[in-house]
């Protein structure tokens, strides 16, 4: 297949999982990069060959067409999503977006609109969905009585770009990191019927254990509602000293528990014995196959996460918000 020439939108934090990613693809070369951090950008351009260098997605546009591109990949920030994707759309060119892919959810139904209408190949950084252990929790589901119960967790400590210590350009830890299982969640049981959540603040202080502009909730507890008997409690925390101390979902169904560890491990636990069972693949690695496979041959039933599809996810999470501000059940 043809090599798929791709351009970098954003150039820091988690594009350098994917620059990772395409070291291992014979078929994609990396022909431009954009990044308004000048030392991001030529350190992405030194690593990944990449002639062409700008310093804003604005200004790669305004250079780049589908003659010189095949795909982009963005990573920035969540309210640097400006006219990122609609200039995408415009060009004609398809494009993989990190999550979370905007605050605004007009927006997110605007571009899904767009999306749609260009009949453009898309897909969101839900990487997750890749992954080997989630495929085996997928398949497992089906072989057990409907209903269950479900513990999820994302417990850590406060990232540290400034961006995320601030409610208003992060939208939250369940929005900005935990977004990740309530995806899986939806992927594993479907759209959720309900969500009622609190949350709280005072354990983190501004300006001592974080940026003195902190404001996002330390801790947020979810509770989801979906079909077939199946209730998710969903917490989120950021206060803990130490790193990742239960990330994952617990699943209890009548005659076995399903323990997934963040992109660890997946122990499975019945009466009669215990199998653990270690990760064997590069989640993102895979994400971005599909991506580029869906590029080459037009065929995007590959693609586990399409935009449209993220925007549900993304919704997801925007309704526990409401729910936490205003203590009420939010249907979806």
């Amino acid at each position: 297949m043809k090599k798929i020439r791709v351009g970098l939108i954003g150039c820091g934090g988690r594009q350098g999982a994917h620059i990772d990613a395409f070291s291992h693809m014979d078929d994609v070369e990396i022909v431009a990069v954009a990044d308004p951090v000048e030392e991001r950008r030529n350190a992405a351009a030194k690593k990944t060959g990449a002639q062409r260098v700008y310093a804003s997605h604005s200004e790669l546009y305004d250079h780049e067409s589908l003659d010189t591109l095949d795909a982009l990949f963005i990573a920035i920030e969540p309210t640097a999503h400006t006219d990122t994707e609609t200039r995408a759309i415009d060009l004609g060119i398809p494009f993989l977006v990190e999550k979370p892919m905007t605050l605004d959810l007009n927006q997110a139904d605007e571009i899904a609109r767009r999306i749609a209408e260009k009949n453009l190949i898309t897909a969101v950084g839900f990487q997750d969905r890749y992954l080997d252990l989630m495929e085996m929790v997928k398949d497992e589901l089906p072989r057990h009585t409907k209903g269950c119960l479900v513990n999820g967790a994302w417990i850590g400590g406060i990232p540290g770009v400034w961006w995320w210590q601030k409610h208003s350009t992060c939208g939250g830890q369940l929005v900005e990191q935990n977004i990740h299982l309530a995806d899986g969640l939806r992927w594993l049981f479907g759209d959720p019927i309900s969500v009622y959540a609190v949350s709280s603040r005072g354990i983190v202080r501004p300006g001592i254990d974080a940026s003195p502009e902190y404001d996002t909730e330390d801790y947020s507890v979810c509770i989801y509602r979906f079909q077939d008997n199946v209730t998710a409690t969903l917490e989120s925390a950021c206060y803990s000293k130490t790193v990742r101390p239960n990330c994952g979902l617990v699943i209890k169904l009548d005659d076995m528990i399903i323990d997934y560890r963040l992109r660890n491990n997946l122990i499975l636990t019945t009466a009669n014995k215990t199998v653990d069972i270690r990760r064997g693949n590069d989640q993102t690695l895979d994400l971005d196959r599909a991506f580029i496979h869906a590029v080459q041959t037009g065929d995007a039933s590959g693609i586990r996460s399409p935009y449209a599809d993220a925007v549900k996810s993304l919704k997801m999470t925007f309704a526990a918000n409401e729910s936490m501000e205003t203590g009420k059940v939010v249907y979806l």
